[in-house]
């Protein structure tokens, strides 16, 4: 099934001015709530990015809630993602629920310190990129440096975050390398393993009215 046609839940919520429909996700943007759970491309990284836009427009110094539940995916599109919560005045939080691949362990790095989040039972994995190339033998030479320097580049940002050295990343993604939510934490991606909402400081129990 293509991800971008999948049914979205609708809720409906008692206001001042009587009954109001949301889909979900516009819902959860009430709370400050992206939720990433798709593999990334182009057309997810653009709702992405336009809804981190729109709340940091909305708010620039209150928190950002990025829940991500995703295999990973384009690179290039992935990096849009990265640029832009870099770019935030705001901080970012990020969540690991289920799992978070390849881009989407790099996104889950690229929380702000000490705001960077596994569920127990989450899985993470990073590895260097991949890709096929074909045509002459000088696209497939410059093809294949590009993805070279796509493969140095991530490790630069895993290291950046993850306060491992280059050389050490390096080595940790020349395979697969799946991980548990505590081994994440261990190895820097995430700063906490948390059970409940409760664990998370400042993180409200009650969702905000919505009027």
């Amino acid at each position: 099934m293509n991800a971008h046609n999948f049914l979205v839940p609708m809720v409906v919520e008692q206001t001042g001015r009587g009954e109001r429909g949301y889909d979900i996700y516009s819902r959860l943007l009430v709370d400050r709530i992206v939720f990433l759970g798709t593999p990334v491309d182009d057309m997810v990284s653009n709702l992405i990015i336009a809804q981190l836009l729109f709340l940091q427009m909305t708010d620039p110094k209150k928190d950002i809630h990025l829940y991500i539940n995703s295999p990973g995916g384009s690179v290039t599109a992935g990096l849009a993602i990265y640029d832009t919560m870099q770019f935030l005045t705001c901080d970012v939080n990020t969540y690991c629920i289920g799992q978070a691949a390849s881009m989407g362990a790099v996104l889950l790095a690229a929380g702000t310190k000490g705001k960077r989040y596994g569920l127990p039972n989450a899985r993470i994995m990073i590895h260097q990129p991949w890709g096929g190339a074909q045509g002459t033998a000088t696209d497939i030479s410059i093809q294949a440096k590009e993805i070279l320097r796509l493969k140095d580049r991530l490790n630069e940002i895993l290291a950046k975050h993850t306060g491992k050295t280059v050389e050490e990343v390096t080595h940790s993604t020349d395979r697969d390398n799946f991980m548990s939510a505590e081994e994440a934490k261990a190895f820097g991606l995430v700063d906490q393993v948390v059970v409940s909402r409760k664990e998370i400081p400042g993180l409200a129990e009650k969702s905000s009215a919505v009027v």
